[in-house]
């Protein structure tokens, strides 16, 4: 048994718990939390699986990586703290620990990574004897292995379309929505995260990880947005939004060879399902959906949705979770280093067929 941490319990973490305390192969051997109200709750009620686990949450880090765990899954954000995400990383990978997470986006693409970043992760990993993963939580599966493996059903391939078509409506994470995505925000303001270059740094190693794989050289990656205003106020879980601001955004990212985007990573999300009905919808009845679209010949187009606690919204970081959980066994037996979607391959569920949900 791979004895495993989960770091952070927001959406991502709880998703975690659930995956690793139903996983054969590992043991979850702390949870750690940075709100004072978490310490001392148990990780069940945390994840809100129905039944206790009998693990209490705890903020003393130094204590759970002085234990030696064999793997983390550092489920905190990395949004607005950079830095400080790349530096308990390094941590974990320094203490001996297989490192996964979604949180240190340039990392996608370790090869294309800025050294600075990637450079430190490499030596605490060489250091400690760690291995780290980073894979999406928009979700990563749905930008590199399976458009790849689409790829290879096809006899001609002229572009690789990965979609994320999302309706905020039930997602109750206002930092996130109000304050990075910019909904209910001003027009004439672009919200942060897709202010010029931060799609490029966020997806740009998905679009360069595709393409590698793939044996293209890309001559340039670019960017393209568009946003919608409200028609009308709408009122959710997380407040009102107001008529007249951010309703809905669609941009891309693309990678191009000859004047033409051959590889895109596009993303459509709304605050309202009335908001810019003209853009791709998910299927009827999802708040959200992924969607895979291989130009070529023959078409090929594939459309996942994914339900998890009270909504496909979590069902879409729950799945990007299981990637990076079931590859933890892969890569404690790896060895040291730092791994990419390519290098990971996609873990059959051996021992999970008919186990009870977490």
């Amino acid at each position: 048994m791979i004895r495993t941490v989960v770091w952070g319990t927001g959406n991502v973490g709880r998703a975690a718990v659930r995956g690793v305390a139903a996983h054969p192969e590992l043991e979850l051997a702390a949870v750690l939390v940075a709100d004072p109200a978490k310490v001392g709750r148990d990780a069940g009620d945390l994840s809100r699986r129905g039944r206790d686990l009998g693990v209490a949450a705890t903020d003393d880090v130094d204590a759970v990586l002085a234990d030696g765990p064999g793997a983390v899954v550092y489920a905190v954000s990395g949004d607005v703290r950079p830095d400080d995400a790349a530096a308990d990383v390094a941590r974990a990978l320094r203490a001996g620990a297989v490192v996964v997470t979604p949180s240190l986006y340039a990392m996608y693409d370790p090869r294309s990574a800025p050294p600075e970043l990637h450079d430190p992760l490499a030596e605490a990993a060489v250091d400690g004897g760690g291995a780290l993963f980073v894979s999406g939580i928009d979700p990563g599966w749905g930008n590199d292995v399976l458009p790849l493996l689409m790829t290879g059903l096809a006899s001609t391939v002229t572009q690789v379309r990965c979609q994320e078509v999302f309706d905020y409506t039930s997602y109750d994470q206002p930092d996130a929505v109000r304050d990075l995505v910019g909904m209910g925000g001003p027009m004439d303001q672009v919200p942060p995260m897709v202010a010029p270059t931060v799609p490029t740094m966020v997806w740009g190693g998905q679009v360069r990880l595709m393409a590698r794989a793939l044996g293209v050289t890309l001559d340039d990656v670019r960017e393209t947005l568009e946003r919608r205003p409200l028609e009308a106020t709408v009122t959710n879980a997380m407040g009102a939004f107001e008529a007249g601001t951010q309703g809905a955004l669609r941009f891309e990212v693309q990678g191009i060879v000859d004047g033409e985007p051959v590889i895109v990573v596009e993303h459509v999300t709304r605050i309202d399902p009335g908001c810019a009905p003209d853009w791709p919808q998910p299927p009827d009845g999802a708040e959200g959906a992924h969607r895979v679209v291989i130009e070529g010949r023959p078409r090929i187009e594939v459309t996942v949705e994914a339900d998890d606690e009270d909504g496909r919204a979590a069902g879409g970081n729950a799945t990007a979770v299981g990637r990076l959980v079931n590859a933890i066994p892969w890569l404690r037996a790896a060895g040291p280093g730092i791994y990419d979607a390519v290098d990971v391959p996609l873990q059959p569920a051996a021992g999970r067929l008919g186990r009870s949900a977490p």
